[in-house]
């Protein structure tokens, strides 16, 4: 039996996209935001809900941490909720690319764009 591996679980697709997302958009990372982003680079319909589901479970893992910012007149008062990628976070979303990476290595010709 080959030993078990020490690296942690991989990122799902969506936990990738939401990690990139959130990479992407720095100190604006907030939920609607994240989501635009998300949907203009993917050309994909995302719900605001699987946006802030995944958020919370990345923020779990320790892939991502959050904080307040000022409440806003034009939020009614109620602040957004920004995040952040943790190292741990990035580390995920580096291996997730090398694998990506390593996988699709000798396959351009097969999936070369058209």
């Amino acid at each position: 039996m080959p030993p078990k591996s020490t690296r942690p679980a991989p990122l799902g697709e969506f936990e990738l996209v939401v990690l990139l997302a959130v990479a992407r958009l720095k100190d604006d990372a907030y939920p609607v935001a994240i989501r635009d982003e998300i949907e203009a680079r993917t050309k994909r319909d995302v719900s605001r809900p699987a946006v802030f589901i995944t958020l919370e479970r990345l923020e779990d893992k320790g892939l991502l941490t959050s904080r307040y910012g000022d409440p806003t007149p034009v939020r009614g008062g109620r602040a957004k909720r920004f995040f952040s990628p943790t190292k741990a976070g990035l580390t995920a979303v580096q291996q997730s690319l090398d694998t990506f990476s390593a996988l699709s290595r000798g396959l351009e010709g097969l999936l070369k764009r058209s």
